[in-house]
């Protein structure tokens, strides 16, 4: 009773300072919307794509180590771009000499940073000619060769793996013809120069590219990002002002008059500008994740408002003048909007857990934007409509409407009430059923897929035709990267593959005998070589192929080669010194270090294999070496993101439901005596989120990088239509005759608000479906389904759950009845 007695006190006073001094609460809040102003311009736009994700984690590290320490196709530190050209046939002389000229025009430019090229002309014109070393070089040397010399140095090079990898899987050496090729250009960039400036790059060469007489395109991280980075502006411009309009039009109907809807407005418009402050003097980036956050608090803003304002309409309906009526809304409301703060708070907060610094910065962003918008909405808004108020009335503005959304006699009231009229006749039924039916859909829904691949971040190759119908101003831009990149699945389809990172002494005898045993009955994603073996490039791979080319060194090999495989297993850093001395140094240096204390193996995966399967398949395979060995590799990195995303997802949820509920159960056993209703209120979440599971597997739905957030954020979000029905619930217990009249008030009038706020946030949340990128879009829908499963449940699964709460309590106080003296 005491702490009860004491936060009882607390609230009337902060309840007290708001109605009686508004004027001072208002100042203060304008003052601190000038600081957090000043911190919009220290917004910082982070990485998108898939980079974001990966900073950090363990198998990323390992990927960085072995890119550090093994040679590249291009020295260290440069950056590339991709020149992709389709045509009939790209092997032609003249098709040739056009892109040749492509290369000179990069080249003649010293913005574009050309070091190097990679790529069937190189290749072919220094078959041709051994001295040609600048692309002039290789235009010359192919206009003076004739067709006939081109196609047979095209035959001659068909056992060279970079040529045969540089052009498309149809490439016919005997036809000599391919519908496609890939040249690569580096770019040696200054170390002043950043990511922009190699955007900025890639962006020169695509103009170039798109002059050239045939097919071509360019292709890079920096043309990457910047659609990336183009597709997030482009779907603010498109989503905010539909959230806006959509927000307004609903303000509207909710209000219903002009200066109430103004001061919801620059109430939202606070919000937006302390989270967004705060994050630019926190230093957090906006990504393309945070596109939800202002969505999701417009969405609370507004419902936060509509219940503050209604319920001060409420209020005066009873005959309260302006002061009374505020002092008792919000007296009334203050413990509500606290609770589904705090709630909303572990929901959006448990985020905060995640191992990936997106999700983790989403969670920091949202909770402390739920935080502020109760202290503007809880606060704030409250002082300035009791100030405009008493403008209005000392001016003579008249009201315009100011009916609460729904009472008992309206036939809003009276559809919302229906569930709890129906409630009454058979509770108990009406709860195994719902639980009979949440648990067949969270077991359908625990099927549900994880995702995390480029296409989740990037616009789809054909924008939806409403983008065609904007106005000029909000139209997108123009996306290549999505096409393109289907283009090289489908021209140049390369199996997935992972890599060994081995540490250890290979200069001892048998090194590599033990590493080429790893090739015999492999784990089956990596069994796609002859006989069930892997298919691997290392050391071996490349002393084998030297050998194959160069009698002495073969005959080196043979003289330490004891069991006659192919294999040296003695006199090994002889062996090492001479092939790294030899023409194949560069293959060499791309699988052994010099020091020969570092190598790596590269393994393809089998195409049929999922992520997941060619990760275990690389740590299994690790454990075999002597030596001391990590699985690694895009796809081992893209695993252990789609298992921290799961993660995240299921802990997420957990934390969120169990500090939630604990919260509630002590919130209402301390204020009210009534902790098995903490569990009641979260009764009507838990199904929601069990048909929101399985609504995501029906409808071909994954966790991915902003999805995986929905389940913890569906409990933020969902949590507060049971908290405000059950708050009221209990004001209007004290007062009834029992349970069920309760409820039936309660969801003809608060019902109206929840009703009024369900569509606002819907809609308002929904809209992001509208993004560009399916990353956005499939988050907007399905916090749109979550919030609207959470109303619903409210009004059907929360009054039943009550009635049984209602019998429970009766028969925990009988024996207490019975214990008391009698008046005979």
């Amino acid at each position: 009773m005491a702490v009860a007695e004491a936060v009882e006190a607390a609230i009337k006073r902060l309840n007290n300072g708001i109605v009686d001094r508004p004027r001072a609460i208002i100042i203060a809040f304008l003052l601190l919307t000038g600081v957090f102003a000043g911190g919009l311009g220290s917004v910082s736009m982070g990485e998108g794509g898939l980079d974001a994700f990966t900073e950090g984690l363990p198998e990323q590290n390992a990927l960085d180590d072995v890119n550090e320490n093994f040679q590249q196709p291009f020295a260290p530190n440069t950056e590339t771009t991709q020149l992709i050209r389709t045509d009939d046939n790209v092997l032609t002389k003249e098709s040739l000499i056009r892109e040749a000229r492509v290369l000179e025009q990069i080249e003649s430019r010293d913005d574009l940073w050309m070091d190097a090229a990679s790529g069937p002309v190189p290749l072919i014109a220094q078959q041709l000619n051994p001295s040609a070393s600048t692309p002039t070089a290789y235009r010359e040397t192919l206009e003076r060769a004739s067709p006939t010399e081109i196609r047979q140095t095209v035959r001659d090079l068909k056992g060279n793996a970079q040529f045969t990898g540089s052009l498309a899987d149809n490439f016919n050496p005997t036809s000599v013809s391919a519908s496609a090729s890939i040249t690569t250009v580096s770019h040696t960039l200054s170390k002043s120069l950043g990511s922009d400036e190699l955007t900025t790059v890639q962006t020169e060469i695509q103009s170039i590219a798109e002059n050239a007489p045939s097919d071509l395109r360019a292709f890079g991280s920096g043309t990457t990002q910047a659609e990336i980075t183009q597709s997030m502006t482009d779907s603010l411009t498109i989503v905010m002002p539909i959230v806006i309009l959509l927000l307004l039009f609903f303000l509207v109907v909710a209000y219903r008059d002009p200066i109430d809807v103004a001061l919801g407005l620059i109430s939202l418009v606070m919000t937006i500008i302390w989270t967004f402050g705060f994050l630019g003097y926190a230093g957090i980036p906006f990504s393309q994740q945070m596109i939800s956050v202002p969505v999701l608090l417009l969405a609370v803003g507004v419902d936060f408002g509509i219940h503050i304002i209604n319920r001060y309409r409420e209020e005066t309906e009873r005959g309260f003048e302006g002061i009374e009526a505020m002092r008792a809304a919000n007296g009334q409301l203050m413990v509500a909007f606290i609770i589904v703060t705090v709630t909303a708070v572990f929901g959006f907060g448990a985020n905060v857990i995640s191992d990936l610094s997106p999700i983790r910065n989403l969670g920091i962003a949202s909770a402390l934007g739920i935080i502020f918008t109760y202290l503007i909405f809880g606060l704030f808004l409250p002082a300035a409509k009791l100030a405009t108020d008493d403008v209005r009335t000392r001016l003579g503005v008249p009201e315009f409407n100011s009916k609460p959304i729904a009472s008992e006699d309206s036939a809003l009231g009276r559809v919302l009430a229906f569930p709890a009229q129906v409630s009454q006749y058979a509770p108990t039924a009406i709860v195994v059923a719902l639980l009979l039916s949440g648990a067949v859909m969270g077991a359908y829904g625990s099927g549900v897929g994880t995702s995390f691949e480029n296409e989740d971040f990037l616009p789809p190759e054909e924008l939806p035709d409403y983008l065609e119908v904007l106005p000029a101003q909000f139209s997108p831009g123009e996306y290549t990267i999505t096409e393109t990149m289907n283009l090289l699945d489908n021209k140049f389809g390369q199996r997935d593959s992972i890599k060994i990172y081995l540490e250890g002494n290979f200069e001892e005898d048998h090194a590599l005998e033990a590493m080429a045993a790893s090739d015999e009955s492999p784990p089956e994603p990596l069994a796609v070589g002859a006989g069930g073996q892997a298919e691997a490039q290392s050391i071996v791979t490349v002393i084998q192929s030297h050998a194959d080319q160069n009698p002495e060194f073969a005959s080196l090999v043979a003289r330490n080669d004891q069991n006659d495989n192919g294999i040296p297993d003695q006199n090994l850093e002889r062996i090492y010194d001479v092939l790294f001395a030899s023409s194949a140094s560069g293959q060499a240096e791309q699988y052994l270090t010099e020091d020969h204390r570092t190598a790596q193996i590269e393994y393809t995966v089998d195409s049929d294999a999922t992520p997941s399967e060619a990760s275990s398949a690389a740590s299994e395979l690790a454990e075999r070496f002597p030596t001391e060995a990590t699985g690694t590799g895009n796809t081992v990195v893209m695993s252990a993101v789609m298992d921290r995303i799961f993660q995240s997802a299921i802990q997420g949820l957990a934390i969120a439901v169990v500090l939630t509920a604990s919260f509630l159960v002590v919130v209402y056993g301390v204020l009210e005596r009534k902790p098995l209703l903490g569990v009641v209120n979260v009764f009507p979440i838990l199904i929601s989120i069990a048909f929101l599971l399985g609504t995501m597997r029906y409808l071909g739905m994954t966790l991915n990088a902003l999805t995986a957030t929905i389940l913890s954020i569906s409990v933020g979000v969902g949590i507060a239509y049971s908290v405000h029905t059950t708050h009221r619930f209990i004001d209007e217990y004290d007062q009834a005759t029992g349970a069920h009249e309760a409820m039936v008030v309660t969801l003809s009038g608060t019902g109206g608000a929840l009703f009024g706020s369900m569509l606002t946030t819907t809609l308002g949340t929904g809209a992001l479906a509208l993004a560009i990128t399916p990353l956005l879009g499939n988050f907007g829908t399905l916090i749109a389904l979550s919030v609207s499963y959470s109303f619903l449940m409210s009004i059907i699964a929360l009054p039943p759950a009550v009635l049984l709460w209602e019998r429970v309590r009766q028969w925990e106080l009988q024996p207490l009845a019975r214990l008391r003296p009698t008046t005979d």
